[in-house]
C-alpha cells in the first residue's frame, strides 16, 4: 500500500535512537523528508547522516521554550514544507511516588508535559489541513507500569490533552494522536530491566505476560507511526493506540 508519504515534511524529536529513530528510518523508507532532533548537535547529525539526505539533524532540548519554532523552522528552510511532527521525549527516572522529590516532578513536567504541548502548539499553528501530530506516550496511560511513578503520572494527562487537542484542530483538518508503546527492546526499556536484580530473569518474567510472548522491535513500532503519520491513515484522529503484543489488558 501507498501511504502517501513521498516529499511530505516531518519533524520527529528525540530521534537519535530508539522508537523516534525506528519512526525516522521508515519515514524516509516511505519517501518522507524528515527533521531528527536529539539534544546534541553532534547526535543529532550522526542520526540524519545514518538516514541519508532526506533527514536533516537539528541539537534541541525539548524543555526549551524556543525548541518548537526552530524545528517548524528547519523544517521550512531545509525541505521546503512542514506536514507533521511525532513528538517523542525521553522517559523520566524510574522510582516510586512516594520518594519522588518535587524536583523530580518538576524536571520531568518541564521536558515529558510542558515541553511536549509546547510542540504540539507550536506545530498546530504551522501545520496545513491534512497536517498530524503525534505524541509517543507509554501503556502507563492505560495502566500503571511498575516503579516508574513519575511516569505513570504524567503520561495519562498528556494523553487527554493530546484527546482534546484532536476535538480542538478537528476541523481545520489536522489529526491528533498517541501511541502507546510497551515493551520495546530499546535502549531504555533494557535500562528498566537493569534495575532488577536479575535483569534476565526480568526480561523473561516480563515476555511471558505479553500475549506474543516476546518484546517488540522497534522497527515494528517504526512501522505503526509513519502509518498513523501518512495520508493513509487520514480518517483516525483522537486515538491512543497501543503497540504492546497485547500485553495491555483494557479495550
Amino acid at each position: 500500500m501507498d501511504l502517501g508519504l513521498k516529499d511530505r515534511v516531518y519533524v520527529v524529536t528525540g530521534a537519535t535512537r530508539g522508537l523516534g529513530h525506528a519512526t525516522a528510518q521508515q519515514l524516509v523508507a516511505e519517501g518522507a523528508k524528515v527533521v531528527v532532533t536529539g539534544r546534541t548537535a553532534t547526535a543529532a547529525a550522526a542520526a540524519a547522516e545514518a538516514l541519508g539526505e532526506n533527514a536533516h539533524g537539528v541539537g534541541a532540548d525539548n524543555a526549551d521554550p524556543a525548541t518548537p519554532q526552530r524545528l517548524v523552522d528547519a523544517a521550512r528552510s531545509r525541505f521546503g514544507g512542514f506536514d507533521g511532527i511525532l513528538i517523542s521525549v525521553g522517559g523520566p527516572g524510574a522510582g516510586p511516588v512516594a520518594t519522588a522529590t518535587d524536583e523530580a516532578w518538576r524536571t520531568a513536567f518541564d521536558s515529558v508535559f510542558l515541553g511536549a504541548l509546547r510542540l504540539a502548539r507550536t506545530a498546530a499553528e504551522h501545520l496545513p489541513a491534512g497536517g498530524v501530530i503525534g505524541f509517543v506516550l507509554s501503556t502507563s496511560v492505560r495502566q500503571p507500569i511498575p516503579g516508574l511513578g513519575v511516569s505513570n503520572g504524567l503520561r495519562p494527562g498528556l494523553a487527554m490533552a493530546a484527546k482534546t487537542l484532536a476535538d480542538e484542530l478537528g476541523p481545520r483538518g489536522i489529526r491528533v494522536l498517541g501511541l502507546l508503546p510497551g515493551r520495546i527492546d530499546t535502549d531504555r526499556v533494557r535500562e528498566l530491566d537493569a534495575l532488577a536484580p536479575d535483569p534476565a530473569t526480568a526480561r523473561d518474567t516480563a515476555a511471558a505476560g505479553i500475549p506474543l510472548r516476546r518484546y517488540g522491535t522497534p522497527e515494528e513500532f517504526g512501522r505503526t507511526a509513519a502509518f498513523l503519520l501518512s495520508p493513509a491513515a487520514s480518517y483516525l484522529t483522537g486515538l491512543m493506540l497501543p503497540v504492546d503484543g497485547g500485553a495491555t489488558r483494557s479495550l
